[in-house]
Formats: C-alpha cells, structure tokens, sequence
C-alpha cells in the first residue's frame, strides 16, 4: 500500500504543475512534512493572538509570546542563512555568541507586531526555498550551529521541526503536546506525552 504522505505529496505536484520546485529526491521527505506541518500549525496559534495579545506571557519564564515569534523566526532565518552557503559553496556565517543571540531575540521582541508576524512569514519561506533549492549532493553537506555542533544539511527538517512544534506550545495559546506527532515528540522531547521541558533561553536547539 502506498503511503498517504506519498500520494498527498504527488496530488500537490499535479495541482502545482510542471513549473513549480520540488524538494530532491533524496531529500529527508518525511522530516520535511513534519517541519512544514509545524510551521501551518505554529502561524494557525499565532495568527489566533491579537497584537496586544503578543505581548503577553509565553509557557518560557520572564518571556512574553513576542520573544516566542521572535526566536521562532530567527532559529529559521539561521538555518536557512548555513544551507544557503553549503548549497552555493560560499563560507558559512560565523556563529554569534550567547550574549548575541539573546539580544537578537530580545530585540526582535521589541518590533512592532505587524512587523514581528512578517519577520517569521520572511524568515519561513527563506528557509523553505533554500531546502527546495538543495541539489541531491548538498543534503549531506556539513553545517556549523550556532551552538558548536555539526550536523548534515538532511538534519535541519527535523531540528526545525522540534523547533517549531514545541514553540507553537510555548506560545501559551492553546497548544497541545499530543497535537505535536509522535516522531516530533521523541525527537524533541525524547518520548511520545512526556511533560514538554523549556527550551534554553539562547534558543539554540
């Protein structure tokens, strides 16, 4: 039997047409729903809160759902900054320091909220071109995260994935731990209803 995921994917490329990217073939398929599928979800809850809404307390102690959206955005503009370089073979951006990355959160909290619900919608759909953009050879390609380690380009689906489906909870508007599926869960929580633990303050996960 022909997995659903499969025929979903092949439905969307006849609706599409012969004019649209696809993702390579030998591209994580499946982490790519699941990233995807947690960015609709993360956008549904914030698209859900009012503007004066934003400015509310998260799930994250000494947060308010305005430092979510902007962690949210900016873990995606990162990633998608190291495949940009590994898939054109320029030198990946050095690495901001703790210090650093705090205050670009923090300043991104600050942005008036039409401002802020643009920088994760620009930040998402960057990193959805460069995944699409990724040759079958690049998916192996080695990254450098802010947080010292290395990991292959076909890790980032399933990295941004725990990333955006636990911040969609974080967001404190009615996110559910069993709304997130159960490969997301073991990979971000390290098993399927476990209590979701905060995310460090450096949101470099």
């Amino acid at each position: 039997m022909i997995p659903e995921d499969t025929v979903a994917r092949y439905a969307l490329r006849v609706r599409q047409g012969g004019g649209a990217r696809y993702d390579a073939e030998t591209a994580p398929h499946d982490d790519l729903l699941q990233a995807r599928r947690g960015t609709a979800y993360f956008a549904r809850k914030l698209n859900e809160l009012s503007d004066v809404d934003l400015s509310g307390p998260s799930h994250l102690p000494g947060w308010t759902r305005a430092h979510i959206v902007s962690q949210t955005s900016y873990h995606a503009r990162t990633l998608a900054h190291l495949l940009e370089a590994a898939r054109t073979g320029g030198a990946q951006p050095a690495p901001p320091g703790s210090e650093a990355r705090a205050s670009e959160i923090a300043l991104g909290a600050t942005l008036p909220p039409r401002a802020l619900r643009s920088l994760f919608r620009h930040a998402e759909v960057h990193l959805n071109v460069e995944w699409r953009d990724l040759a079958d050879q690049d998916w192996n390609a080695a990254l450098h995260l802010p947080d010292g380690r290395v990991i292959a380009a076909r890790e980032t689906p399933m990295l941004r994935a725990s990333k955006v489906w636990r911040a969609a909870i974080d967001l404190n508007n009615g996110g559910r731990v069993k709304d997130i599926p159960e490969t997301v869960q073991i990979a971000c929580l390290g098993s399927p209803n476990r209590e979701h633990p905060p995310i460090p303050a450096d949101g470099e996960q």
